[in-house]
């Protein structure tokens, strides 16, 4: 297998990789750069972090030089998951949620030596307010009737109206409302047409170079790194000086790389590129998980989206007949080799999400009922990850533990048995006939689907829908599978679908709390087709039980154990209806190469986010330790 990928993979190079690593880094020692898989940058000029312009904010603009308030990590728990960045302390509100207080640490500076202070984040806020299209202007003008500073250490947000989520805006998940430098913006015309290159950094690191067709970014350690918010928590001097960002080609070309130590850091390759390196790199290369499955879970959840405003996808008889064709077991397997993590709940089993909805609701999910208009049904079977582990260990051996518990935690809790016959019952009970071998809908028309993947880019992803279209093209459903590539997220937003595979759930990870991605459920955010659906509810699901969840929410503390309570009244309202159909949390092959640098976080030690294009990746660059037997530059 090896030796057929490196010749696939070096034929490939030659085109798709942009320069040798002694190229892009010339005159920087390798053994003080961490080289990075980053994103190909369209208008690599643009470093406006507010405003759209092309660039690419992945690239370690907003994991290294952008600051705001807070951070959870996604793989923390409890206090250990919260960070205070730029805030002293954790939000203060009032006692009815309709205004918010923020003390800020003394000793932080912009690179350019200008201090950073209350009066920033008052400039933040209302200058995208008052221009319409910056990437936190929506948000601010809903929630903000005025900001003051009172002096240079505390910041008083007022707000229209209660919301005791009004600070998830300033706390990072994955990014987050980055504060912007006054000092600079003030004098600008247009901070929707201002390039903001170079940018002025508030974290630990500053542009050192970049690529200007977009190829690679390298950034540079500050010189006084110490007066940052990062800066202010280390005993010493982080040992990475430079962090470069590199377009590294397609996923077989990432594993020839960073078996040639040219590509420390993978954000995603296929399976069968992860298993390569992992039997050939030996002890050059580190893993979320010491064995299989080596995957990193990120509290996202891979689900296939229907369009509720294409018919016949509104009716949750469909939606539910559709879940109940599919053999998981086969999606599992095709598209991960085995390493997936099943998710039947509508949020992924990672972090605090197991044993704050996964093993409370197992008894839940075990008599759920389904009436599929002929009998009642309980679709549940919570012997998935047994099944799935006997599929691989035969493989894999002893990496596959006996003990139940770990099973679950490797492969998943349960899912939906597939079920022909109780589909059969729910689609002739939602008005639907067969003819021969072809469903044909109530208006006699055949029940066809275009089911839409992203492409290469996700390589599970495409794979897992290609098998979820065999499948249900088998039981009369014509699938065929549609390729978006570059344009998926356009065509997302735009509702531009009938059936999709992709996410529309994510969660902090770190935090039970599932505003993340609930808010913008609402029912007041409804687009119609063609007009940009807000983040995440991307199947467009309304409904007044789920707006009443949202409200009530919005009215309990963020740390309240009610939080979890109606995040258990929302999972078991989306069992019923099937908005979409959570398939697995979203397993990252993002193997790290040890040759010049250890310490990477890991299951065992789960101290920040691993992914590349996550903001919190900044904790984990600034605990990487250089490998003394590394190669000398």
């Amino acid at each position: 297998m090896f030796k057929t990928l490196v010749a696939a993979a070096l034929g490939l190079a030659m085109t798709v990789l942009p320069a040798a690593a002694q190229d892009f880094i010339a005159g920087i020692p390798r053994n003080e750069a961490l080289i990075i898989q980053g994103p190909a940058a369209q208008n690599a000029e643009w470093f406006n972090l507010w405003a759209p312009g092309g660039g690419a904010s992945n690239n370690g603009l907003q994991q290294l030089t952008a600051d705001t308030f807070w951070f959870i990590n996604p793989e923390g728990t409890g206090d250990s998951a919260w960070t205070n960045a730029l805030a002293a302390d954790r939000p203060q509100y009032n006692e009815d949620f309709t205004q918010m207080t923020v003390k800020l640490k003394e000793g932080i500076y912009w690179s350019d030596g200008v201090e950073f202070t209350a009066d920033d984040v008052v400039f933040t806020v209302e200058t995208q307010i008052a221009n319409p299209g910056m990437g936190w202007s929506a948000p601010f003008t809903v929630n903000v009737e005025s900001v003051e500073a009172p002096d240079p250490r505390t910041v008083v947000f007022n707000l229209n109206a209660p919301n005791s989520r009004f600070h998830t805006l300033f706390t990072v998940r994955w990014n987050a409302a980055w504060i912007m430098p006054k000092h600079v913006f003030e004098g600008v015309e247009d901070p929707l047409a201002f390039n903001n290159n170079p940018p002025v950094s508030l974290s630990a690191y500053v542009l050192h170079s970049y690529d200007t067709a977009g190829n690679w970014v390298i950034w540079k350690l500050r010189d006084d790194w110490e007066r940052t918010s990062i800066g202010q928590e280390l005993e010493e001097a982080p040992q990475v000086k430079y962090v470069v960002y590199r377009n590294a080609g397609n996923p077989d070309a990432r594993v020839i790389e960073q078996m040639n130590h040219n590509l420390d850091v993978i954000n995603d390759i296929a399976p069968e590129g992860m298993f390569t390196i992992a039997r050939q790199a030996g002890a050059n290369s580190a893993y979320w998980f010491d064995g299989f499955p080596f995957a990193h879970p990120d509290p996202t959840l891979p689900s296939v989206l229907f369009n509720h405003q294409v018919e016949p996808f509104e009716n949750r008889d469909v939606r539910w007949a559709l879940a109940l064709l599919i053999d998981i077991r086969a999606v599992a397997m095709g598209s991960y080799r085995g390493a997936a993590n099943l998710a039947a709940l509508s949020t992924p089993p990672t972090g605090t999400a197991i044993v704050d909805y996964y093993e409370p609701m197992q008894q839940w999910l075990t008599d759920f009922e389904l009436d599929t208009g002929s009998r009642s049904i309980r679709p549940y079977d919570p012997t998935t990850a047994d099944q799935i582990a006997a599929l691989v260990r035969p493989q894999w051996g002893d990496d596959i533990p006996d003990d139940p518990d770990l099973l679950k935690r490797m492969f998943g809790f349960g899912w939906w048995k597939q079920d022909i016959q109780a589909a059969t019952e729910l689609l002739q009970k939602a008005g639907f006939t067969k003819q021969g071998n072809q469903w044909m809908k109530p208006d006699g028309t055949p029940f066809t689907i275009r089911l839409m993947v992203e492409g290469d880019n996700i390589p599970t992803l495409a794979r897992a829908g290609t098998i979820i279209a065999q499948q249900w093209s088998m039981e009369g459903i014509q699938t065929t599978v549609d390729v978006a590539g570059p344009t998926n997220g356009q065509r997302l937003g735009a509702g531009d679908f009938e059936a999709a595979i992709y996410w529309t759930v994510e969660t902090w990870g770190g935090h039970p709390d599932l505003s993340f991605f609930l808010e913008s459920y609402h029912s007041d955010f409804i687009k119609p087709l063609g007009e940009v659906q807000p983040p995440r509810n991307l199947q467009r699901w309304q409904d007044e039980r789920l707006d009443a969840i949202i409200e009530t929410n919005r009215t309990v503390a963020f740390d309240d154990p009610k939080v979890a309570e109606l995040g258990i009244e929302y999972l078991q309202l989306a069992v019923e209806e099937m908005p979409f159909i959570p398939l697995m949390a979203y397993n990252k092959f993002a193997p790290f190469d040890t040759t010049y640098w250890t310490g990477y976080p890991s299951a065992a030690n789960p101290y920040a986010a691993s992914g590349p294009f996550w903001s919190n990746l900044r904790y984990m660059i600034v605990a990487l330790e250089a490998n003394p037997n590394a190669p000398q530059s």
